[in-house]
């Protein structure tokens, strides 16, 4: 493991080297065309986005067991280290980089962030530095391989997720944002519309994520048919609040600047997670359940992911059908997944995934002037096939890598950790203030199994 570590530090020494020598040209120190109130909303929702990531951390890191609290916080937590360093190096130029086949960006274009300056990029950024254009982007990225992380936690091996997270974000994450979102991207031109990530991000973390729970198997809990207990209801409370203040960044932000577009995208995902939250508990007490707050976090996310690809295409009528609608299929899919031997542990595909998925199908039903209801069909025709194309090439590639990463690190804990816990076995850490030794927990975490069997 120590050699693992040691490549690791190699790898970043390596790229802090190109960082202090490698020439870079950052274009025009002084700024030309550029519009003052869109760089300081570019700023605000730049930092927004940002702060979704740790929101996610407190929203899944309060759903797991008191004892992989630490380790689920910090796979989000590390995903901002992880995803800025390898954006700079040669994410952003995939993903944005000059066109390779509408599929992939020339990894040379903006290689250390080579021609990455104060200068505006017309072509992707008109009236704000290309530089901030990038950063923007940047959280897009680092969120996606945080969202996975869902649906294999209390079982997946740290310095393997570290992997595949780098993997995904080279090899599935960057050729579906230059197809979607580069002006000669295969999708953009296909017509797919996705104005915040939809399929970028949600769809793309929704299907590695269901890759992801097959690969890894169910939980040993999950298989002796312990009821899993939520550690800190509070602490999903926080991080739902923490994301959807995020969210106007994400949303509103990817008008690019301070205008009418902006305003219609906060507008529409306010509305659209305020609707889901309500229909996921309506449903619930409905079913027989009680209304919960975790069902109501659960829900207003649901319905932040499926407005997201729609944010500034649709009106706010839309945006509360898009929002109750994704919020009940997704309901029904966690109480089917329940029932299943699918272990998707914080159920990233059933809301994150199928989210996207019914945001996707329903942009293309209700945009202004080419939706269906407008009597326009390609839009409609041009989501399906994007649907099927993004799919395909998520799940299958995603699976993929998970494979590749087994053969170079084991992608799951041994049954010893995983009884121990991530929090103690992956980290040394723990929430519980006692200094209790590795052997101590494991002994009486045993002896609560043999008890609970007996």
């Amino acid at each position: 493991m120590k050699t693992f570590w040691k490549v690791a530090l190699g790898v970043l020494l390596l790229i802090s080297l190109f960082g202090a020598f490698f020439p870079i040209n950052s274009g025009n120190l002084i700024p030309v065309s550029i519009n003052a109130a869109d760089v300081a909303w570019m700023l605000t929702a730049t930092g927004l986005v940002l702060l979704m990531t740790p929101g996610l951390s407190f929203f899944y890191g309060g759903m797991v067991s008191s004892k992989n609290i630490i380790s689920t916080m910090l796979q989000s937590f590390i995903a901002m280290g992880v995803i800025s360093i390898l954006w700079i190096f040669v994410g952003f130029s995939l993903a944005f980089g000059k066109d390779i086949g509408g599929i992939i960006g020339n990894p040379f274009t903006f290689f250390m962030f080579r021609n990455v300056g104060l200068s505006i990029y017309p072509s992707l950024a008109p009236t704000i530095p290309l530089l901030l254009f990038a950063l923007f982007q940047l959280k897009f990225a680092i969120i996606t391989p945080a969202l996975i992380t869902g649906s294999f936690a209390e079982r997946v091996k740290f310095s393997s997720y570290i992997v595949f997270m780098i993997m995904f974000s080279l090899f599935i994450y960057a050729p579906l944002a230059h197809m979607t979102w580069h002006p000669d991207g295969i999708l953009r031109k296909l017509g797919v519309l996705d104005f915040a990530g939809g399929t970028v991000v949600h769809i793309s973390a929704g299907l590695a994520a269901l890759a992801g729970a097959i690969k890894l198997g169910r939980r040993n809990s999950h298989i002796n048919g312990e009821k899993h207990e939520p550690a800190n209801i509070p602490y999903v409370i926080l991080g739902t609040g923490l994301l959807w203040f995020g969210w106007f960044g994400f949303n509103a932000g990817s008008a690019l600047g301070a205008n009418a577009t902006a305003v219609l995208a906060f507008g529409t995902t306010n509305t659209a997670s305020a609707a889901a939250a309500i229909a996921w508990i309506l449903l619930d007490a409905i079913r027989g359940r009680k209304p919960s707050a975790l069902g109501a976090c659960v829900g207003a996310v649901v319905g932040l992911v499926a407005i997201t690809p729609a944010a500034g295409y649709v009106d706010i009528g839309a945006s509360i059908f898009i929002g109750t609608s994704a919020s009940i299929i997704s309901n029904l899919a966690v109480s089917w997944k329940t029932r299943s031997t699918l272990d998707d542990t914080l159920d990233v595909f059933p809301c994150h995934g199928l989210g996207g998925i019914v945001g996707m199908i329903l942009t293309a039903v209700f945009a202004q002037k080419v939706g269906l209801i407008y009597g326009h069909t390609e839009t409609f025709i041009a989501h399906l096939i994007g649907l099927s194309i993004v799919s395909t090439f998520t799940f299958g590639g995603s699976f993929l890598l998970y494979k590749i990463t087994d053969l170079i690190t084991p992608l799951r804990v041994t049954e010893h950790e995983e009884i121990l816990g991530l929090d103690l076995s992956q980290h040394g850490e723990s929430i519980n203030t006692n200094n209790f030794s590795e052997e101590f927990v494991l002994e009486r975490k045993i002896k609560e199994i043999l008890i609970e069997k007996i």
